[in-house]
């Protein structure tokens, strides 16, 4: 029996505070479940973020997709997320991951350090709120027996992390160009993704329960001419394909039939039950929500 669909949208634009809480009531009203914010530099700060969404709205979770944890210290993350989930009474889900964009740690002074370095240290942070989250006499937040956790990552040692330890396992569909600084991507195949999905699922097979499987969705547009929609993409990246950009797991481009059958057959073949959407698609994927809740 596949996993129900839930939706996120996450807001990605900073905006003033009426307009924030305005984007926040829209995302509750097209139906998304939770209502999502990163951790980049130039974004809103994500926990102030929340608490904002939470006085706008009234069902949806909140979370952070996903924090950089080279940002943090343990302990003090440990006192945001419990005073967060306080205020939003209950209702926060925390994303982790290990950061990839080096010249926003440059930017704050902070170090980045290597992919083993940055991965033991959102080891050792994960393991610091277990203990801290569930310790007497610190803050604690209103979720027994404590806040969901996801986990981004595609590396090996991440799904390793993910299953081990995480609620929801988070696919982001793309990886970090090889000498990149500036955090940029270059999309995931099928092809790829089966494999990846494939080889956390093995990681996984001791839980007890299945964790929630997280897909970033890149592109959502509802047309009838996906070619007009994609031209620009495609002028720029004269290498990729009309055929090829479609069949990317992360790109729902086509008639609202075919983004539904696409997202059901996806579903099937990853058991991605759990898709997100940016900020400048959330209207559009509005549909696709209505038409999925419940499914």
């Amino acid at each position: 029996m596949p996993r129900p669909f839930r939706f996120g949208a996450s807001l990605i634009t900073p905006s003033p505070a009426a307009e924030w809480r305005a984007k926040c009531r829209r995302a509750e009203e097209l139906g998304y479940d939770v209502i999502l914010v990163p951790d980049h530099l130039g974004m809103v700060a994500p926990f102030p973020a929340l608490v904002a969404a939470a006085e706008a709205t009234e069902r949806p979770r909140l979370g952070t997709f996903v924090l950089n944890a080279g940002f943090w210290n343990p302990t003090l993350l440990a006192r945001e997320v419990a005073t967060t989930d306080a205020l939003t009474g209950g209702r926060l889900e925390l994303g982790l991951g290990t950061g990839y964009v080096r010249t926003e740690h440059d930017t704050a002074g902070l170090p980045f350090g290597s992919a083993r370095e940055r991965v033991d240290h959102l080891q050792r942070t994960i393991g610091e709120l277990e203990r801290l989250l569930t310790s007497d006499g610190q803050p604690q937040p209103v979720q027994k027996p404590r806040v969901p956790l996801m986990i981004g990552g595609n590396g090996n040692r991440m799904l390793r992390l993910t299953a081990e330890h995480a609620d929801i396992a988070a696919f982001a569909g793309a990886y970090l160009q090889p000498g990149s600084t500036t955090g940029k991507l270059a999309p995931t195949t099928a092809e790829e993704l089966d494999e990846r999905v494939a080889r956390y699922l093995r990681l996984a097979q001791a839980r007890k329960e299945p964790a929630e499987l997280n897909l970033l969705l890149q592109m959502a547009v509802v047309t009838e001419d996906p070619a007009a929609v994609l031209r620009p993409l495609l002028e720029r990246r004269p290498e990729l394909s009309l055929p090829a950009v479609l069949d990317l797991p992360t790109i729902l481009i086509g008639t609202l039939d075919e983004i539904v059958a696409k997202v059901l057959a996806q579903r099937e073949r990853y058991g991605f039950s759990y898709l997100t959407v940016l900020e400048p698609y959330m209207e559009a994927f509005g549909p696709v929500v209505e038409r999925l809740r419940g499914r």
